[in-house]
């Protein structure tokens, strides 16, 4: 892709486009240029991907390592309350630059940002032979040889209190 179809792929191609605060061979952090919160910094692959879903392993692990490198400098900078690590795939979820990328945003109460979660009990119902299903399923595509039993998942699904995230 090139450096005027993607934002990030420009800032990666010269890094003078933005306030970089941390690069290695692989991944480049910097600040946005509206942060949500003070500290607020994207870390994001040098190679274009549109999102996490398109990158291979090594791609993943290697930009996961930099978003800890650079979460462990903010939490020691700034000391926040609390910190979200961000990753937004497809609009829906509020991807506006289709280019990988993580938010670190460092967080204190009663901050700009305000709550990312609906307020208890206003997410989806709680129906337990649904939630049993796609338990069922979620496990057959992750693990086809799984020692799970039916039985072991209904069970897991129907005591699980609906707990936040």
């Amino acid at each position: 892709m090139d450096d005027e179809a993607c934002a990030f792929c420009g800032i990666v191609a010269d890094p003078s486009r933005a306030r970089v605060v941390y690069a290695d061979a692989h991944t480049l952090a910097f600040f946005p240029l509206t942060p949500a919160a003070k500290g607020h910094t994207l870390v994001v692959p040098r190679v274009h991907s549109a999102d996490l879903w398109a990158m291979d392993e090594t791609g993943v692990r290697r930009l996961m390592q930099s978003v800890l490198v650079v979460g462990r400098a903010l939490r020691a900078a700034l000391e926040p309350e609390g910190l979200n690590v961000i990753n937004s795939t497809g609009g829906a979820a509020s991807q506006t630059v289709f280019h990988t990328h993580v938010h670190l945003v460092p967080r204190w109460p009663g901050d700009a940002m305000g709550a990312i979660w609906p307020p208890k009990g206003e997410g989806p119902p709680d129906d337990a032979a649904v939630m049993s299903e796609l338990a069922r399923r979620v496990i057959d595509m992750t693990d086809p040889q799984a020692l799970w039993s039916q039985s072991a998942i209904t069970t897991i699904a129907n005591s699980a209190p609906n707990s936040d995230p």
